[in-house]
């Protein structure tokens, strides 16, 4: 098994847009990153003109209600970051500089096709080293509330095997497997949005949840009704974003992962679970590395500057 090269973006790129729960303005800015750095998020704009680094693994998890958060001790965050991460996951993006100025990262269109969009904007660069990935060697599996997760070894590549189960006959039973690569990143998964019940919305809204969604960045459900006039982009949108969710939630690993993760009901609290218990269980896993990656090419970094509507209903990630 070979992943080549450590990549990152050409150039930098510029993304605006409004939290889906916090409602809140933000602007991200992608950088090039050297090798070795993983992606990293600057968060920028915190009281007193402070800006704070954090990085998108999975030590750095501090919540995963409705969307998964990472933060540190002095009370820096960024929430709902699952959706840029899972379009740099699956697109195969190891390094990058991740500047925004607000509290969470803006849903767009519920998806991650403009997280896409605009890293094909500027386009990737293989970098002169190799890819390191985390190989899985031993089944480790955690159950949670009805629904489960396990990693479990493969030869090659990731294999993605996502189950859903809702009363709502809207949605009902929904299973995909994915074996997960840029293009079909890009085909099944990067356009499936955000979804969630009219019948919930009062009481996230009470919770601080939801405050930014609308019919523009969610499919809305009530009772077997899709309340979006376009209608769903998939036949079966629900378990492809649950998908999504699991991708990007799954690369806080800090590697890509050599395996096949299968999920039963999953949400971002059970796949924090399942990391969290397969880094528990080390001999469950190897770090490896690509035998070798052209020397030849070197990825031209700069332009980091690391300075000292009324929503009618409640997304249900």
């Amino acid at each position: 098994m070979r992943f080549g090269s450590q990549t990152t973006l050409r150039d930098r790129v510029v993304i605006q847009g409004v939290g889906v729960h916090s409602a809140a303005p933000a602007q991200l800015v992608l950088h090039p990153a050297h090798v070795d750095t993983g992606v990293t998020f600057l968060r920028t704009g915190l009281p007193g003109g402070r800006e704070r680094l954090l990085e998108a693994k999975s030590a750095n998890v501090t919540q995963t209600s409705l969307c998964t958060t990472i933060g540190d001790a002095a009370g820096a965050s960024i929430s709902t970051v699952e959706h840029l991460l899972a379009a740099l996951s699956g697109l195969r993006i190891d390094n990058v500089l991740v500047e925004i100025d607000g509290p969470e990262t803006p849903i767009m269109d519920g998806s991650a096709v403009d997280f896409v969009r605009a890293i094909d904007s500027v386009g990737v660069v293989q970098q002169g080293r190799s890819r390191r990935y985390l190989k899985i060697v031993k089944p480790v599996r955690v159950d949670h509330e009805g629904g489960f997760a396990e990693f479990l070894p493969a030869e090659s590549g990731f294999r993605l095997d996502v189950e859903i189960d809702f009363k709502s006959p809207a949605i009902g039973r929904q299973r995909r497997v994915f074996d997960l690569d840029p293009a079909t990143f890009r085909r099944d998964i990067a356009r499936a949005r955000t979804f969630g019940f009219v019948s919930d919305v009062q009481a996230l809204w009470r919770a601080g949840y939801a405050l930014g969604s609308s019919l523009e960045n969610s499919v809305a459900i009530d009772g077997d009704a899709i309340l979006n006039p376009e209608g769903l982009r998939y036949a079966d949108e629900f378990v492809r974003h649950k998908a999504l969710d699991a991708v990007g939630d799954l690369s806080l690993a800090g590697s890509p992962i050599v395996g096949l993760y299968r999920t039963y009901r999953p949400g971002h609290k059970l796949n924090a679970m399942a990391l969290d218990a397969l880094f528990a269980h080390r001999s469950a896993y190897e770090l490896l590395e690509a035998q070798s990656a052209p020397a030849a090419v070197r990825a031209r970094v700069g332009g980091a500057h690391v300075p000292a509507g009324a929503a009618a209903f409640a997304a249900a990630d």
